[in-house]
């Protein structure tokens, strides 16, 4: 009965809504014999494509028994220039009831920006003949953009931004060239490489913006695009592009760039003056460098005779003795040095010294002597003196390790995992697993770039550094200037980690199941792009250490009921995790024992008991309900829901990380304009995290 109440707006809503379509249909069928063609048009086709399987209130305006200027998000004008005036309500045009039977009348303009559009784009959106803006921004459309989009006569400005399309683009875009002056497709699934134009010479003179940002765009720098002489914005970032970035692209005078979040290496063109800050260029390939970034000039790897060893120890933690340790390691190193090393290949083994002699590093001290450091992409640029004279900060321990923000000698950082003595297998066991840990590379994942292993069984992982703050503190650390975390911002977060694993379960030859989901290994950026760390560690343990992680996973309320051994780990638990994951998001609450005072905080049953009593709407955290009028309408009871099914007992019934990924894209927060105004904090004041 309370959710008939509940509905019950809605309910009326949709019967008033049928009466007055229903009403208006014979009239509006009677008169389309004599309508403009563009009229035409927007009444059938592309009407009904954007709206989806539901009515739309907005679209709802578009209708023969209402004057056009009423009609909402459209521009007109006449076949001579003149433009169709509505911007006054006693202009005779705003009630004109006959101007839609006006052949000369085109459609100049289509804008529904946050318009809650479900459909897909229509191909006949090319047909009309004088349509200038096309701004749909900010919707849930999905499917493909038509390639017939390109044989549009007139398109100026595009704007198809925070949709769900995807797919690969239409070399056809390019046919726009001569009249295109801005082109937006921001934060879409778009895949594969950028086309290039059909006209090899294709310049788009009059181009001022491209944004191909926040997509899933691979292949190298599209280098056709430092022809376009007249661009001031251009963003590729958070895509998953490679290659070098073109020393063509300094010719262009951008006045604003982003090339962040990508997978591009080599050296950066030289731009002339100091134009660009770090932050157009970071969370790419470590080896890119170059002013903003580090020098590319300097040290080159040390060859397997070049130095004594690298050996990794435990931290004492201690300061004077730490600089004691340092100071020795450094005077080792110079007794040792020799000439430097040749290339190698991703994979493999580089060995240390001769073993005559101990050799440390900034975070710990061991034995020296036959160690291997094994490099993967990303990791080229690493070379044995680079850890030798890293100096370490602790920014993590655990029952299996320590975590080192460690800082090397050209002024970039690494983070390095230290697994504790005795937690790993022999290294003819773990040195596959490690090897296809390795080649793993997804967005929503921390890449591995090298791996040590020295003579004693000291095993070291490297990875890139990245200065994020994790969820866990981002959920529930207190602070000034926390950024907000609005229903938007944990939906993207919710999505990238199940789009993580999903790759993990299926987008491997050889899938790996997670083992260890929870919100403190989970990293999120500014722009709330998350991604996944900690993937696979429970296959180089040991038995007893891997179930340990089980014990802390159980501690810590993220561990299926029928987990009792790691080894029997499988997507289904790791499934259950990341339902455990979105309800700790929904809800706010940190999941399992507090260590306060000690109750177990079981967020299931917190949800089962609140639908019992009818409180289902008071169990979402404050802050994802805010600036939401319909928890329904805008997803969240669905997620809700996804979070439950993922989290029930039995393991069969719970989705697949396809599913949810799946599940979430179709239902994405219809109101997302707070997704990228990164610094939004509760207390107001803009302070980057």
């Amino acid at each position: 009965m309370a959710l008939l109440n509940l509905l019950s707006p809605y309910i009326f809503f949709f019967f008033l809504l049928v009466f007055f379509t229903a009403g208006s249909t014979h009239a509006e069928s009677a008169s389309l014999s004599s309508a403009s063609p563009d009229v035409e048009l927007l009444l059938g086709k592309i009407r009904a494509s954007l709206q989806g399987n539901s009515e739309n209130l907005l679209l709802s305006s578009w209708n023969s028994s209402v004057p056009l200027c009423q009609w909402r998000g459209l521009k007109w004008v006449f076949s001579n220039g003149s433009l169709l005036l509505c911007n006054q309500i006693s202009s005779p045009q705003w009630n004109n009831l006959s101007l839609f039977k006006d052949p000369s009348l085109h459609l100049l303009s289509l804008q529904l920006p946050s318009a809650n559009l479900t459909g897909s784009l229509p191909r006949e959106l090319g047909e009309f003949s004088m349509l200038e803006s096309l701004f749909l921004n900010f919707n849930s459309l999905s499917g493909t953009i038509p390639l017939e989009l390109g044989y549009s006569s007139s398109l100026s400005e595009i704007d198809l931004g925070n949709n769900l399309l995807s797919g690969a683009l239409a070399p056809s875009l390019w046919n726009l060239c001569d009249g295109l002056v801005s082109l937006r497709l921001h934060g879409n699934s778009l895949s594969g490489s950028v086309p290039e134009p059909a006209l090899p010479n294709s310049t788009c003179k009059n181009l001022q913006v491209l944004d191909l940002g926040n997509n899933n765009l691979t292949g190298n720098f599209p280098e056709f695009i430092t022809r376009f002489r007249g661009l001031k914005e251009l963003d590729l970032g958070n895509n998953i592009f490679s290659g070098s970035i073109p020393e063509s692209l300094s010719g262009l005078n951008l006045e604003k760039l982003n090339l962040s979040h990508n997978n591009f290496s080599g050296a950066l063109p030289i731009f002339g003056e100091p134009k660009y800050g770090v932050e157009v260029f970071e969370g790419n390939n470590p080896g890119l460098c170059g002013l903003p970034l580090k020098s590319c000039g300097g040290s080159s790897g040390l060859s397997p005779g070049a130095i004594a060893g690298i050996v990794i120890g435990l931290m004492t933690g201690a300061v004077v003795l730490a600089s004691l340790l340092i100071g020795y390691v450094q005077n080792k190193k110079r007794k040792s040095r020799g000439e430097s090393g040749d290339e190698f290949e991703e994979g493999e083994d580089i060995e240390d010294g001769d073993g005559d002699g101990d050799v440390g590093v900034g975070v710990g001290v061991g034995g020296g002597g036959e160690g291997k450091l094994i490099l993967f992409q990303g990791g080229e640029h690493l070379t044995l003196e680079d850890v030798l004279n890293a100096t370490g900060q602790v920014l993590e321990k655990t029952s299996y390790g320590t975590v080192y923000k460690a800082k090397l000698s050209d002024g970039g950082t690494i983070a390095l995992r230290l697994l504790r003595e005795g937690s790993c297998k022999d290294r003819s066991s773990c040195l596959p697993v490690i090897k296809q840990l390795g080649k793993i590379r997804h967005e929503n994942l921390i890449p591995l770039r090298a791996f040590y292993q020295g003579k004693r069984g000291e095993k070291l992982l490297i990875y890139d550094h990245l200065p994020h703050r994790t969820l866990n503190d981002l959920l529930h650390e207190t602070r000034a200037g926390k950024p907000v975390l609005n229903w938007a911002r944990r939906h993207k977060i919710a999505l990238g980690i199940a789009r993580g694993l999903s790759y993990l379960h299926t987008g491997l030859e050889v899938p790996i199941t997670h083992g260890n989901v929870r919100s403190k290994n989970v990293l999120v950026d500014e722009f709330f792009v998350a991604r996944l760390t900690e993937f696979g560690l429970d296959k180089l343990m040991v038995p007893a250490i891997a179930d340990e992680m089980v014990a802390l996973a159980k501690t810590d309320g993220y561990k299926a009921p029928e987990l009792q051994r790691m080894k029997k780990c499988n997507s289904r638990t790791d499934v259950y995790a990341f339902g455990i994951f979105l309800l700790e998001i929904l809800i706010g609450k940190k999941p399992g024992k507090n260590g306060r005072s000690g109750e177990f905080v079981d967020l299931p049953s917190m949800v089962k008991e609140a639908v019992l009593e009818e409180t289902t709407m008071e169990v979402f955290d404050v802050e994802v309900l805010k600036g939401i009028r319909s928890p329904m309408e805008e997803g969240l009871v669905h997620a809700l829901k996804l979070a439950m099914g993922c989290c029930a007992p039995v393991a069969s019934v719970r989705p697949t990380m396809d599913e949810v990924v799946k599940q979430l894209e179709e239902n994405r927060p219809r109101n997302r304009s707070a997704l990228y105004s990164p610094t939004e904090t509760r207390s107001g004041i803009a302070t980057p995290f």
